[in-house]
């Protein structure tokens, strides 16, 4: 059984005086466990799929089935970490690490603990009692990424969520994400315009050709790859390889 199935999905946004569609007859199936990357042009529609999939807008046409049941009666069970980490800079680290618990009414003592046990797991324990402004950016993700952890989703959404970060807190970050992901057996989509972050954190990269948003072709990524870190992914001559391929399909929805 597929974990996440979405079938024929089209969208289209409609103004007064206009309609531009976003997608077009999307169809794809996603396992648990999996790390997809939506890759493309600006203006192809990954951010829009994102948004249809985490049930914040509805298809026109089309559906979306997170085991076997709608999005939209699935909606705790997916979990969005975005490029602003949007952590309340009113509260502590704490307070914003337990707000999603508190919101769905899952805050418990066992929760609780649950989610500090998450927090020391990242290196951060030191922080529970400060406040967000005394963080780095990267420390802000990692408690972004706590965050979204702990009211314990079945589907994580990550849009561009290290794309505002110096490079090497990015690639510390990939590392972590995806050392932090596969040990929860957790599932993943990654929207990005980072061909090597896709490749070096994915098990499969899905590229859209834009104008209406299609799909234009799926990559599996090698198991030589997936078995690395993505940092060591980097290194590795199959990641040029695909890199290259990946590259000139890019330029050919360019010039097409």
């Amino acid at each position: 059984m597929d974990f996440l199935t979405i079938k024929n999905v089209h969208h289209t946004y409609f103004t007064k005086s206009s309609m531009t569609t976003a997608l077009s007859d999307i169809t794809l199936d996603v396992n648990e466990g999996e790390f997809i990357s939506f890759l493309g042009p600006s203006g192809c529609g990954k951010t829009t799929l994102l948004s249809i999939i985490a049930g914040l807008i509805e298809p026109t046409s089309g559906t979306v089935q997170l085991e076997n049941k709608t999005v939209k009666t699935s909606k705790n069970d997916i979990g969005y970490m975005l490029q602003q980490d949007y952590l309340f800079p009113w509260k502590t680290i704490e307070e914003n690490i337990l707000l999603g618990l508190k919101i769905n009414g899952s805050l418990t003592s066992t929760t609780r603990d649950y989610s500090l046990q998450l927090l020391e797991k990242m290196g951060l324990a030191h922080v529970i009692h400060s406040s967000p402004k005394e963080l780095s950016g990267g420390m802000r993700q990692r408690v972004a990424l706590v965050r979204t952890l702990a009211t314990e989703p079945k589907l994580l959404m990550l849009d561009e969520p290290f794309s505002a970060l110096d490079f090497q807190t990015k690639l510390k970050l990939e590392d972590l994400v995806s050392t932090t992901l596969k040990n929860f057996n957790k599932t993943a989509i990654l929207v990005t315009h980072d061909i090597g972050e896709a490749i070096a954190m994915s098990d499969r990269i899905i590229l859209f050709s834009p104008s209406p948003g299609r799909i234009h072709k799926t990559f599996v990524i090698p198991n030589e790859l997936k078995s690395l870190t993505p940092f060591h992914a980097r290194n590795h001559p199959q990641y040029t390889e695909l890199f290259q391929k990946i590259w000139k399909e890019l330029e050919s929805l360019d010039e097409s």
